[in-house]
């Protein structure tokens, strides 16, 4: 599964802007599943008929990642930016990246230090003083290459380090949808809906139209959470920790997930030698906050691979935890549709 993912996090595809990694994936599910199709807001709905018929199980990942878009081109050449997402300034300034389909390349840059007053030297970085340095001579040397409304991507290298760690931009989501693939490819069950979300990064709105439009019983959701087990944070404010397995929340800000399918992954995650562990605060969100309320009402759970510096040029998994998120959600597509 590694090279799985490494294919698709290296694919640049932010919120609104889907259609290549789509693209990658759906050449890639197209002989796995018994019919698709893509909805209008581009997401990507798979049906896979298991051994027999039950409760209709929805399992889905979202596809987009955080990045930018050019807002203006500014007298300099430079260019004015707006986060798409939840970027933290902090981890943009100096950082490569890419600016539209043909991947054209920049660095963001900021005010310099000695031209900030002493008041804005204490302030935290803000997207209005960000810019992406591309190398144009001028505003009118800038416009040859770039229009307002094109993209930006972090650049970021799919590195191996440490002890069983990779990191990579775009783990979240393309871990759960390396996990949707791969499961795809093994003998189901039970009849199960898999479902590539577009926009979930900017409000969760392709899981809002796509749980509608499949109506399921159930929904799997899979998902990278934030990870803060670093030196200086202690006690429940570390949220989950990498290398202990499959996060499975009971509440976030957006869900309160079903307390039986909850029981369930710790039940059969216990039965069959899988370190699991659930969140230390109420915090963060995921596609389940749109889906659990669609319809007459979906039964939700998620479950996530812990990921540190999520939204950044360099989130970092323990592969491990990937491995064991897989093993865990194979289980449970096997026993929800039973509840």
């Amino acid at each position: 599964m590694k090279e799985l993912l490494k294919e698709l996090c290296l694919v640049n595809s932010i919120s609104g802007d889907e259609d290549t990694v789509r693209s990658v994936i759906e050449k890639k599910i197209s002989d796995l599943c018994d019919e698709y199709h893509i909805d209008p807001l581009g997401s990507l709905i798979c049906f896979k008929k298991g051994r027999s018929s039950a409760k209709k199980l929805m399992v889905c990942a979202h596809m987009d990642e955080v990045g930018f878009i050019v807002t203006y081109i500014r007298s300099d050449g430079t260019l004015s930016i707006a986060p798409v997402g939840g970027v933290d300034p902090s981890v943009v300034i100096g950082r490569q990246v890419t600016v539209g389909k043909n991947r054209l390349n920049g660095v963001v840059g900021s005010t310099a230090v000695h031209n900030l007053s002493a008041d804005e030297r204490e302030d935290p970085a803000k997207f209005e003083g960000l810019y992406i340095d591309i190398g144009a001579a001028d505003k009118e040397d800038a416009e040859k290459y770039v229009n307002l409304g094109d993209c930006g991507y972090f650049e970021s290298e799919f590195a191996e380090f440490g002890d069983h760690f990779v990191k990579s931009k775009a783990i979240d989501d393309r871990a759960g949808c390396a996990m949707m693939i791969k499961l795809m490819q093994e003998e189901l069950e039970y009849d199960t809906w898999f479902v590539f979300n577009v926009q979930e990064e900017i409000g969760l709105r392709g899981s809002r139209a796509s749980a509608y439009s499949v109506a399921p019983d159930f929904a799997l959701v899979l998902e990278a959470t934030t990870a803060a087990d670093i030196d200086g944070v202690s006690g429940q404010k570390k949220v989950c920790s990498c290398g202990k397995g499959p996060v499975v929340g009971f509440m976030d800000r957006s869900t309160v997930y079903d307390k039986e399918m909850y029981a369930l992954a710790f039940k059969l995650a216990e039965e069959n030698d899988i370190p699991c562990q659930t969140k230390t605060m109420i915090a963060g969100g995921n596609d389940s906050g749109a889906i659990h309320i669609s319809g007459r009402g979906v039964r939700t759970l998620a479950v996530s691979v812990p990921c540190r510096y999520l939204h950044s040029p360099s989130c970092v998994i323990d592969f491990n935890d990937l491995d064991n998120t897989y093993k865990l959600v194979k289980l449970l597509v096997k026993r929800i549709p039973e509840l």
